[in-house]
Formats: structure tokens, sequence, C-alpha cells
């Protein structure tokens, strides 16, 4: 019997060591060479549309908005806010279900390689993929592939195709209160249009912009430089 369970957990680490090494190189690769695809993307029922473009060639209030309007710590975290995430866990408890606590990291790692809905097992994974791409990819590479990768609507990712569907231009020439049209289509962009918005997410438009100038157009330079 004790052979047997010394078999089970060595065969279970060597496993688990593979994977791990396995998972690492991918990083490393993705770290440089642009996502061919996301698991989102694979999963989608839609027609996609999906065009990559480097965050160089995006004016500084476009990922200023992403950040604003979704994770206002995203420059000072590792990967994940445990305080959101203990509110969220009492919140749970509380019975109003799991939702939220999703750092940008976290949705990067959930959209590039997990799958949707709300569950602690895929809590865990999201966490701790954001914790190896905050080591492996750093804060400019994460937000370069967050802003290209994020669904802005029905099988449109990222925000050039956004951008193009939405307001026929390349992102590069989006107006700041564009760019706060497109962040509030997240959580939810298969139910939003930037250009038919509710009362609701009409004064969300304005508390983002609000939250842009707070927040300054130097927030994120020092990790986009």
């Amino acid at each position: 019997m004790a052979n047997r369970q010394r078999g089970f957990f060595g065969w279970t680490w060597y496993v688990t060591w593979r994977f791990l090494v396995l998972l690492t190189l991918l990083l490393l690769l993705l770290r440089f060479v642009q996502p061919p695809t996301t698991s989102f993307m694979l999963q989608s029922q839609y027609p996609l549309s999906h065009q990559w473009v480097n965050i160089n060639e995006l004016p500084a209030h476009i990922p200023l908005a992403m950040v604003a309007s979704e994770d206002q710590l995203f420059p000072k975290h590792f990967g994940v806010d445990f305080d959101a995430i203990n509110k969220a866990i009492q919140q749970y408890d509380d019975g109003q279900g799991l939702r939220g606590a999703s750092t940008i990291t976290q949705q990067t790692a959930k959209n590039l390689l997990l799958w949707p809905g709300q569950s602690f097992v895929r809590k865990g994974l999201e966490a701790i993929l954001a914790l190896g791409l905050e080591v492996i990819w750093g804060k400019k590479r994460i937000l370069e592939v967050y802003v290209n990768v994020a669904e802005f609507g029905k099988g449109i990712y990222g925000v050039e195709a956004a951008s193009q569907h939405y307001f026929n231009k390349p992102a590069r020439h989006l107006s700041s209160k564009e760019a706060a049209k497109l962040a509030v289509l997240l959580p939810s962009p298969r139910n939003r249009n930037p250009n038919y918005l509710t009362p609701y997410l009409s004064q969300r438009v304005v508390w983002v912009e609000r939250q842009m100038r707070q927040l300054g157009t130097g927030y994120l330079t020092p990790i986009l430089k």
C-alpha cells in the first residue's frame, strides 16, 4: 500500500511538474509573440473580428480608460487584489453569489487560457496564472495583451476591432470619451453598444472620464515606457 501511494504521488508530482514547465514555456513565448487566438475566441459562437495593435501605437487615454474602469490599482498590485477577493468571498458567504474581484491581470489570464463562468476552481487558476503573468510578462505586456484580447461585443475582440466596428476608425484616432465608452462595455460587452448607451451607462462614462482625469495622463507612464 505504501509503495502504491508513493507511486501515485510520484506520478502526480511528475505530471504537475511537466505541466508547469510547459505552461512557463508557453507564457515565455507569448511574452514576445502575439497570441494567434485565445480560449474565449475559440469558444465564441459568433463570427470573429480581431486585429492586433501594438500598445505603443495607441494614445495613452485608451489603456488609461480600461484601468480607470476596471482596475485602478493595476500599476500597484502583483496580479491579485487580495482585499477585493476577501470582499467577494464575504459577499458569497452572505448569499450574493460569486462575483467580481478580478484584476486586469486575472482577466487577461482568463481571456487567454481559461473559460467563461464563475467558480472557485476557475478563480483559483485565474489567480495562479495572474501571478505567473506578472513575473514573466510584466505590466506593459499584460496591458497590451488585455486591450487586444478583451471582448467588446459579440465576436469583437480587442480595441482595434471594436474601434473599427463601432466608430469606423482605427483605435489610434479614438478620443478620450470614445475610449471611456468602450471601457464601460466591460464586463457585459454582448449586451452593450457604445453608440446606444442606457442612462446608467452614460453616467458610467462620465464617471470613467472623471477617474481618468483624477488619475492623470501620466499614471501609466512608468509601466508603458
